[in-house]
This record gives structure tokens, sequence and C-alpha cells, in this order.
């Protein structure tokens, strides 16, 4: 997808990028500045202390013998090469010796530091340059300070220098030549602008490319946002591994996606599962009714009909509240508090329950019950399950081989505390069949010749997601183990 610059400088990581950019060019260019300037006072500093050098020598030497021995101390070192500038000359500015041929008017009519720097020629550079260029004219103005070299087109130079009056109104500047102070200047300032220079290109170019990078990665998500919005739910965001907070906020949304993907699957097999398994019970109200109106019968007749109606009815109402319970629990929301339970009381209230049921059908009811142990949950939601459970037991374990029996065992297992609930019946050996037992509607016996709408385990299972535990299905050889395992935590 081709992104245009107007509509990358809309993002707002184009814009910040673009701020940390300006901001890092503005102190590259205060940097620059700040060494160039720092690098001139350096080196001005370093002249003067130079010059200072040289006057304190012919100092000494004005002290050992006058005017004579300095005039010669000044030609000596007038020959030799080098950036240092010397010149003598007499109380109207004529110059006597030294390696200055001319200087800028109104350098040694003062006393002290100059000001600022200032141009000179020095002596026979004019006769090199005409040579140089061809020239035959041999009328060269007067070596004096009137005469300015840049007036008469010659190549001049730039200076600092200490001017000084002799005790004899005499002249004499040292000084020294600022080209190699100014070239080492230009030559940081130009390495610190090129440096400047490629920061800066770097920094766009980086900008641009990683910018590029986000903004596609944001494309591609949206891209599947809109996929996702137009009913593919199997759709994901992108995650290239990187581990960036694109990936971070990716897997989030990836999750979120899946925990709707399953909550609309579970809301299609409700609606499957309504159509398919409450349409018998309705056609049998249906049919129940249509029979005792198609008849001359008793009153003791129609009230037989109207009771039988109001229990299937009854039976209708709570698998409508078993399936809206297990939608609740599954969505993760319920209006159930949760509190400390004792398990123990728990497992006793629910087996003195179904005592009677188990004796009536001639299956022994046994506990296993060490010692108590307190968890968080819901004990109304924690005994429903555990009587279904135990309700299920009971009914399949009548046809067991030996004599029918159902435990109810409560322990302690590392982290965890295990409520198993097993019989001596047939069991349901097959792993798959196992583990579809828990889904909704399912009843594994062929003949339902036992009373049950096939969601007791979907809804134990429902609440032990809600309990953050597990609901296990466990061959108990012979028999079925089910066990409910819940999360230790300690009270305080």
């Amino acid at each position: 997808m081709a992104l245009s610059l107007p509509a990358i400088m809309k993002t707002t990581a184009a814009r910040l990028s673009a701020l940390y950019l300006l901001l890092f060019a503005l102190c590259a260019v205060l940097l620059v500045l700040y060494m160039t300037s720092l690098s001139a006072r350096m080196l001005t500093a370093q002249t003067q202390e130079t010059i200072n050098d040289e006057v304190l020598g012919l100092a000494r030497a004005y002290q050992r013998g006058g005017l004579p021995v300095l005039v010669r101390v000044v030609e000596a070192r007038s020959r030799q090469p080098g950036a240092n500038l010397y010149l003598i000359a007499d109380a109207n500015g004529q110059i006597l010796t030294g390696n200055v041929q001319s200087l800028e008017p109104g350098v040694i009519e003062t006393e002290g530091w100059t000001t600022e720097p200032f141009s000179y020629q020095r002596f026979g550079e004019g006769e090199l340059d005409r040579l140089r260029s061809g020239g035959s004219d041999q009328s060269a103005p007067p070596a004096s300070e009137g005469n300015n070299p840049q007036s008469t087109g010659e190549k001049g130079h730039n200076a600092i220098a200490l001017v000084l009056r002799l005790p004899n109104q005499m002249i004499m500047l040292v000084g020294r030549d600022l080209g190699e102070p100014e070239r080492f200047r230009a030559v940081i300032s130009r390495a610190l602008t090129l440096a400047l220079g490629m920061m800066g290109l770097g920094g766009i170019l980086i900008w641009f490319f990683v910018g590029r990078a986000a903004l596609k990665r944001i494309d591609s998500v949206s891209d599947a946002s809109r996929r996702i919005m137009g009913g593919d739910l199997s759709g994901r965001l992108p995650v290239t591994g990187a581990g960036d907070e694109f990936d971070r906020l990716s897997e989030n949304l990836n999750s979120m996606l899946a925990r709707i993907a399953k909550l609309n699957e579970g809301l299609k097999q409700v609606s499957d599962n309504i159509a398919h398994d409450l349409k018998t019970p309705l056609t049998r109200l249906r049919n129940r009714a249509e029979a005792t109106l198609a008849g001359r019968h008793k009153t003791e007749d129609y009230r037989q009909a109207l009771e039988g109606t109001i229990a299937e009815s009854d039976q209708l109402i709570k698998t409508f509240n078993a399936i809206l319970m297990i939608s609740r629990l599954e969505a993760g929301y319920s209006s159930e508090q949760t509190g400390p339970v004792d398990l123990a009381a728990t497992v006793s209230d629910v087996v003195e329950l179904y005592e009677p049921v188990a004796e009536e059908a001639g299956v022994a009811l046994e506990t296993t019950v060490p010692e108590a142990f307190t968890i968080n949950g819901n004990r109304e939601l924690i005994g429903q399950a555990l009587s279904n459970i135990v309700d299920n037991a009971i009914k399949y374990s009548t046809d067991a081989a030996e004599a029918p029996k159902v435990r109810v065992a409560l322990e302690r297992l590392g982290n965890e505390i295990k409520l198993a609930v097993s019989d001596n019946g047939h069991g349901i050996p097959d792993d798959a069949d196992r583990a579809r037992a828990t889904e909704r509607f399912v009843r594994l016996e062929k003949s339902r010749s036992q009373p049950g709408s096939g969601l007791g385990l979907s809804l134990a299972k429902a609440i032990m997601t809600f309990h953050n535990g597990r609901l296990d299905l466990l061959p108990a050889n012979p028999g079925l183990s089910v066990v409910m395992s819940f999360p230790l935590r300690e009270t305080h």
C-alpha cells in the first residue's frame, strides 16, 4: 500500500518522529556552534600565549644591549620561517625592520593587544606574486603602514599582535599569523557540519523507513480488523515475533477474538441444542394436549393430563435455567458471590441429601473426608455441581455387575484439592466419549432409559471453570470417577 508524505505526517508516530528529528537537529547545530567557538577561543588563547613568550624574549634582549641588540634579534628572528610577525618602526610609523612589508592602517597607532584581527603582507610577498603573475613592474610602494595590502590588490594575511612603545618612542609589534588557527577552525567547522548533515540524513532515512514499517504494520492490523468485522471471526491480527508493543497488542486482541469466537460458538451450540433437543419435549406436550382434547374424558383424566403438562414444563424450565447458567458461567460473568467455602461441609450436606435416593435405588453411598478444606468460591454452585455428579453416579451404578456403590472422597494432592465421585457401574470406556460427556445435551446412553437432559456434567464443568478449577472424567475400573480439582488458596 503506497503511502504519501501527507498521509504519513497525519499519524501520531510520524509527528513524534518529526519532532524528535527537529530537536535532534537543533541540538546538533548548537553543538557545532559551541565546538567551533570553543576551538576559536582555545586557539586565540594559545596564540596570545605564544606572542607573550616572544615579547618576553625580546624584552630580555633589549635589557641586555638596548636598541641595537633588539634590532639584531628582531632581524634574526624575522629571517626564520614561521608564523610569528616582527616589526620595529619609528615614531612616524615608518617600518625599519622586521618581516612585515605592510599593515592595515591604524594597527600601530594604538598600544597593547589589537582589538580585532588585522590584515598584513609579509616582506617580499609582493615581488613573489608579481613574478608568479609574469609582471615586470618594479615600482613597488614603500613598505609602510599606510600601504594597505588589500588596497594594492596584493595577497594579504590576518594576524593578531601586541603593540609596544619603546622608551625612545619607537614602535615594536610582535604578532602571529592566524592562517593555521583559521584553517584548523575551518576544518573543525566543515567536519562538524558534514557530521551534522550525515546524522540528519541518517535520521531522516531511519525515520522514513521505520515509520513506513510501523505504518505498514498498522495497515495490516487495520486490514485484518476489517476482515473480522466483515464476519471472518477465524481471522487474527498479524504477529511478527519481534516481541514489541505491536506484537503484545496483537496477542491481546487475538486472545480477545478467540474468546469472542468461543462465546459465539457456544451461542450457536445453544441455539442448535434448543432447536433439536427441546423439540421433542415440546412436541410431547402438544401431543398430550391434543390427545386430551380429542375425546370425551373424565375430570380425573384432564387433571392427570394437566399434571403431566406441568411436570413436563417444569423440566423444560429447569433445562432453560441450566442453559442460561452455563452460558453465564462460560462467559465469565455471574451474579453469584464468592467467599470462603468449607468443602467438607458441602460434601456432607450433598451426601445427606442423596442418601434416601441412593437407599431407594439400592446403591451404597460412602464418603471419605479426612479433614476440613476451605476454598474461595460459591457454596450453592459447588453444591449444585456435586449434586449433578452424585445424581449421575447413582443412576448409572444401578446396573453394576456387583453391588452398586458410589464413593465421594475429598483429599489434597499438591497444590490442589480434589473432590472425586466414583461409581462401579459400566462407566465410559472410550476416551472420546468421556471428552464428549461434558458437552451440552450429550447423553451417551443409547436407550435413554434414565431421566435427564444431558446438561448435568456441562453445568458442573462450567462451575469448575468459574472457580478456576477443572473437571476430569477418569476410568475407575470398573465404573467412572468424576474429579473436581480446586486450586488451593490459603486463608488468613
